[in-house]
């Protein structure tokens, strides 16, 4: 029995160009089997529309810039439901003010990996979640 290849876009959040993290992240995931699409830092609207284009089962976010990142992302998360896209896993990295998660979940983050994060717990996550939020919604 084999697997469905999980595809996951990547990307830096707004204009941070801080890249390290989001390029690790991508070679484990990557290495792990995963088919990754990294469009580089964008803007909510340019996340969902490469979401859409190259119909990805992940959106992995990246960010530096925590006094920005909340507000992206509710434009994100606000954008991912206009277009049907609340269904994708949807996980950030970088920096988040720890006051922010619950917040930033609340919006529809599925998980949060801060800085230093265990590579497995992160391909551990996707793999045991990234069809999950599909076959739950339909």
């Amino acid at each position: 029995m084999s697997e469905e290849k999980i595809k996951v876009l990547t990307v830096k959040l707004g204009l941070d160009m801080h890249n390290r993290g989001i390029l690790v992240v991508n070679r484990i995931l990557r290495d792990a089997g995963m088919e990754v699409v990294f469009i580089g830092a964008q803007f909510p609207a340019g996340i969902v529309e490469a979401a859409l284009q190259e119909d990805v089962d992940v959106i992995g976010v990246s960010s530096l810039s925590s006094a920005s990142t909340v507000e992206y992302i509710e434009r994100l998360t606000d954008l991912l439901r206009e277009k049907g896209l609340e269904h994708k896993l949807l996980i950030v990295g970088g920096i988040i003010l720890p006051d922010d998660v619950p917040q930033v979940k609340e919006m529809g983050v599925d998980e949060y990996f801060p800085p230093g994060s265990a590579y497995d717990s992160i391909i551990d996550y996707v793999k045991q979640n990234a069809f999950k939020k599909v076959s739950e919604s339909g």
